[in-house]
């Protein structure tokens, strides 16, 4: 099959096909997504070598459990070992024997096929279209906001970072009804903030108030120093970002003023599939092209120019 695998550079490749498991399935992939993480894997972020990818949706090609066959699915990143105490508590995400879904020591879905355990896949409603379908699991990272800290309609909340994550999560948090503020720097991303009814901000003129939660998905480390500086005193800062580097910070800001800090990564694929389904939020306007697999390598290129949001890649076609 065909696969986009990163060695000492990424590129397309011949590779051999994989068989699932007795507890895993054979997913052909339809189409998946290129995110930040992505982007900073092929700069050296994890050390990850192999088939990259992790935001797709597919159909079960082949299972030892028949009743998932043909089904139309996205799959959770996260493959725990089933057997450790993390794991026992419903919390594989940090189990410590897992591997990530083209992130760490696991072929990913920028491939023709890929192979995902049966306890891991969600089954996709068909109003979600597959295009819809691929942000299942970055509204899943911004649906983990809501489980990790209690936001009620009069809080004050910040998001930086006008990329595809922050998007997202602006879009999840307006939901609760807070007051909720975008802080970029690109107009034109802002201005889609804007007609959903979220009010923006650039990074160089700050809103002068400071915020009961802060949310850092820059993806970038300067983006933590702009978020200490808008979060009042007691109030939390919720980390999303991820990216290849050291982030340098002072640290007696946090002390003095008893920051929160709490670390967000993924999050929960069936209250993601609902707001999705139920079209509480958009991510079309997110979709900035659709590459063809076999110019996977442009559409790299594509996603990592400045501004641009989300890049696909069609990878099959629906039978």
């Amino acid at each position: 099959m065909n696969a986009l695998f990163l060695s000492d550079k990424l590129e397309l490749q011949e590779i051999p096909k994989p068989a699932p498991g007795p507890e895993g399935a054979l997913v052909k992939v339809l189409m998946a997504g290129i995110c930040n993480t992505d982007l900073e894997i092929v700069k050296g972020y994890m050390g990850f070598r192999g088939v990259l990818g992790h935001e797709f949706v597919g159909v079960v090609e082949k299972s030892a459990d028949s009743t998932w066959v043909g089904k139309r699915v996205c799959g959770e990143i996260n493959f725990g070992c089933g057997d450790c105490d993390a794991c026992r508590r419903g919390l594989s995400r940090h189990c410590p024997n897992r591997t990530v879904l083209g992130i760490l020591n696991q072929s990913g879905a920028f491939a023709e096929y890929a192979t995902i355990p049966l306890s891991n896949l969600r089954p996709v409603p068909d109003a979600i279209s597959d295009a819809t379908a691929v942000f299942v699991e970055p509204v899943a990272a911004g649906c983990e906001i809501l489980e990790q800290v209690q936001i009620q309609p009069d809080s004050n909340v910040a998001v930086i970072g006008d990329g595809k994550l922050g998007l997202l999560i602006s879009q999840v948090l307006k939901l609760t009804g807070c007051r909720l503020c975008l802080v970029g720097k690109h107009s034109r991303k802002l201005a889609l903030a804007s007609s959903w009814g979220i009010s923006t901000a650039l990074v160089d003129d700050l809103p002068s108030q400071r915020f009961d939660l802060v949310v850092e998905a820059s993806g970038s480390a300067a983006g933590f120093t702009t978020a200490l500086q808008m979060v009042r005193p007691r109030g939390t800062m919720i980390l999303k970002s991820t990216y290849n580097g050291q982030l340098r910070l002072n640290a007696a800001p946090i002390v003095i003023d008893e920051i929160t800090i709490v670390g967000s990564r993924c999050g929960p694929f069936p209250a993601a599939i609902r707001i999705l389904q139920q079209g509480l939020i958009q991510v079309e306007p997110l979709v900035d092209q659709v590459y063809p697999f076999g110019d996977a390598l442009r559409a790299f290129e594509h996603a990592q120019k400045k501004g641009t949001l989300k890049i696909l890649l069609q990878i099959n076609q629906r039978d």
